[in-house]
């Protein structure tokens, strides 16, 4: 697992955030003699690795800027023998997902259009549920947020991992949705929404995240071995996260992190 990308809602830049990245959502699975796996395509994804050739699945949450702007600048998408699926929620519309990116990633908000690229990716509308893509086991269940998203799991190589990027928590004061626990249940790690303070929540009850806390109350009800809190806000300094890192990392049950771009987590079966 790599972390190209941790930051949520905006791409960040200074001293203040150097360590930890300010790149927006981008999570890499490399298992050998398989595809390579992203979730999200926000801007860290300009910096995923991509031998020519490989296949690339990248399973998409919502729709939001910060989650798909790096599409345009993702290395594969320059070469024409490049093998792109892009997966993300179904349009409640009925408008295929194809046609809502090409409507997103056009004049005038970006130079040049979809179909000016050499890759020509494919795009799947997804809804919850269980399936093959490009032979690797992708499990979906709907999370609160704003507007229509997805939380995933990936089963590859006898390992699990859960991505529950943004995740709205219950103001009164209720437990996670028992969907989304089932879909983490037991999974060797968890990467998670732990966007906002319990002070940063109560000014911001709908604007679809969630805690520390209540990350790692998902994580918990879901029997996950390892919790990564991810998706800090573009406010949050490293001096904040480290302070994040010594109230929540010393839990052995589950082991917690605090996702940090360009750092490495290595899974092995069994």
């Amino acid at each position: 697992m790599t972390f190209h990308g941790v930051r949520g809602s905006t791409a960040c830049h200074g001293e203040e955030t150097a360590r930890f990245g300010g790149n927006t959502s981008c999570v890499g699975i490399d298992a050998p003699g398989e595809p390579l796996v992203l979730f999200d395509l926000g801007t860290g994804s300009r910096y995923a690795a991509v031998d020519a050739g490989r296949e690339v699945i990248c399973l998409v949450t919502h729709l939001h800027w910060d989650h798909i702007q790096g599409l345009p600048f993702f290395p594969p998408m320059l070469d024409q023998a490049s093998r792109i699926t892009v997966c993300a929620p179904a349009p409640v519309d009925g408008v295929p997902l194809g046609e809502k990116m090409a409507a997103i990633i056009r004049e005038p908000v970006f130079p040049v259009g979809l179909d000016s690229f050499p890759a020509r990716p494919d795009f799947v509308g997804l809804d919850a549920g269980q399936r093959m893509i490009g032979g690797v086991a992708v499990s979906s269940a709907e999370v609160r947020h704003v507007g229509r998203t997805l939380g995933y799991r990936v089963d590859l190589c006898g390992i699990s991992v859960g991505y529950v990027s943004d995740h709205q928590q219950p103001m009164d004061g209720s437990g996670p949705d028992p969907e989304v626990i089932d879909l983490c249940r037991g999974v060797d790690l968890l990467i998670h929404d732990s966007q906002y303070t319990a002070v940063e929540l109560a000014g911001r009850p709908d604007w679809g995240h969630c805690t520390p806390e209540f990350a790692l109350d998902v994580a918990r009800a879901a029997d996950a071995r390892h919790l990564v809190m991810f998706h800090h806000d573009p406010e949050r300094s490293d001096c904040q996260l480290d302070e994040m890192v010594e109230v929540h990392c010393h839990s052995t049950s589950p082991r917690v992190t605090v996702a940090r771009e360009r750092a490495t987590i290595e899974l092995l079966a069994g």
